[in-house]
């Protein structure tokens, strides 16, 4: 790896723009999903961790720009804050009665949560808020990457990955390999590590759109079923 980071260390810089710029890019990629619910006229298919923890990462990361005194890092997550409100918006709007009264519940506790980490991070010591604060980003962004694992059985039972996000899915992939490419020009290997773990997450949920379609198959008529109608 020492001989590669010697090859991107002189475009680290121009590395590292183009992966702030793809991140930017990235908040948008829900415009995709959003149209998507819109066909379909119903957003109960589709998890809410995307949006809601989007909210969540972009909070937090302001107030981790706050406590580095970047200020790139403030003015692109408060974009992306208002982006991820706006799409939440759009997914409660779609949402059934009943899914409406579970999302508003999972919006009561990442408000506690939101407001028990602006306290703590108010009070806490700037030099070991970056490092504590930083771990906690990375935990959720794992969780969030990862969290459509767990639907992978039921993506290979119905043979379809109808439910799965794809164009979050794909932009985080590529959000990942931008940031693994700069941690590597800059020899950050705990940097380096992360967003490779992050890029496998997603390559797995991608290539389960290689395997299965987006759409379930039409069921088939079983023989018994037309012996019987005969």
């Amino acid at each position: 790896m020492d001989a590669l980071s010697d090859i991107l260390a002189p475009h680290s810089e121009l590395i590292g723009k183009i992966a702030g710029t793809i991140t930017t890019l990235q908040f948008l990629s829900g415009v995709f999903l959003l149209n998507d619910i819109r066909k379909k006229g119903s957003s109960d298919v589709y998890p809410v961790g995307p949006f809601l923890g989007g909210v969540v990462l972009t909070v937090m990361s302001v107030k981790l720009g706050q406590a580095m005194g970047d200020q790139p890092m403030i003015k692109v997550n408060i974009i992306g804050f208002a982006i991820n409100t706006v799409f939440m918006v759009g997914f409660f709007y779609y949402a059934s009665s009943e899914r409406k009264s579970k999302i508003w519940a999972q919006i009561g506790y990442v408000s506690l949560f939101l407001l028990a980490v602006i306290t703590y991070a108010n009070f806490e010591d700037p030099a070991k808020l970056e490092f504590r604060l930083g771990m906690l980003i990375t935990s959720i962004l794992v969780w969030l990457i990862g969290s459509p694992l767990l639907n992978i059985p039921n993506v290979i039972k119905k043979k379809s990955t109808e439910g799965m996000p794809f164009p979050i899915i794909f932009a985080g992939q590529l959000v990942a390999t931008a940031w693994t490419i700069y941690a590597i020009s800059i020899r950050n290997h705990v940097m380096v590590f992360q967003n490779l773990f992050l890029w496998s997450l997603g390559g797995i949920q991608l290539f389960m759109f290689v395997l299965y379609p987006s759409k379930p198959a039409k069921k088939t008529p079983s023989k018994k079923a037309s012996k019987k109608e005969n």
